[in-house]
């Protein structure tokens, strides 16, 4: 299982794709061929809950059946980071809608796991079986492996793209700075005026016209290169 991991996040191009990978792998290692496992990852913000990842598109529905209700398994082991395993949904309460929408979905067992995240993000690997008590104890102690690896990588995964963001932030943050000192030093030369009467013609002109700095300042700069001027 680790080698399976360690291939998706060589092989991922961010978080996304990795947790995608991920639900495949548990569905690979959980299915049999009497019984079909769907697999969806449950991330928790603040005021906000959604699946971030699934094995198909019936994962996902089932994942966004819970939040309809703002209740189910996935939602409670994550928030309360415990297990939560319901081994036939119709041992529920028959006027349960939540029972009624895994019927509905051909489900018969449920099992969600908690993923342990920092901070205040929580997160759930919820698995799903059209079989009744699909998830004995060794599948159970599968998942809660492969919840604690997941979360593991799910946490250098983020770091690293965080630090991809970071970067693109930081590039485009050194390029708009750059296309703003060209466009003051062009007023400069065109105005014959010091650095900050420069500064304030670009931030008037960008406020006249409702306009960031940084666009105003890439116009002037091409307007600049096609009409340079004739004289030094």
């Amino acid at each position: 299982m680790a080698n399976q991991l360690y291939r998706a996040v060589a092989d991922s191009e961010g978080v996304v794709d990795f947790l995608n990978r991920l639900t495949k792998i548990a569905v690979e290692v959980l299915s049999e061929q009497e019984r079909e496992v769907y697999c969806g990852i449950t991330l928790l913000r603040p005021r906000r809950a959604q699946t971030v990842a699934s094995s198909s598109k019936q994962a996902q529905q089932m994942d966004e059946v819970q939040y309809q209700f703002d209740d189910g398994p996935c939602l409670t082991a994550a928030r309360q980071e415990r297990e939560v395993y319901i081994p036939d949904v119709k041992g529920l309460p028959a006027d349960s809608k939540y029972r009624q929408a895994m019927e509905n979905q051909g489900i018969r067992s449920v099992l969600a796991v908690p993923i342990i995240l920092p901070a205040d993000t929580y997160s759930a690997l919820n698995l799903y079986s059209d079989q009744r008590d699909a998830f004995d104890a060794r599948s159970r102690r599968f998942a809660h492996r492969f919840a604690a690896e997941a979360g593991n990588f799910l946490d250098i995964a983020s770091h690293v793209e965080s630090l991809v963001d970071t970067g693109t932030d930081l590039r485009a943050a050194i390029e708009n700075r750059s296309a703003i000192d060209t466009a003051v030093g062009i007023i400069m030369g065109e105005n014959k005026c010091s650095q900050d009467e420069a500064i304030t013609i670009l931030r008037q002109a960008a406020s006249t016209r409702h306009i960031k700095l940084r666009d105003l300042a890439r116009n002037i700069i091409a307007a600049f290169a096609t009409n340079p001027p004739t004289t030094p």
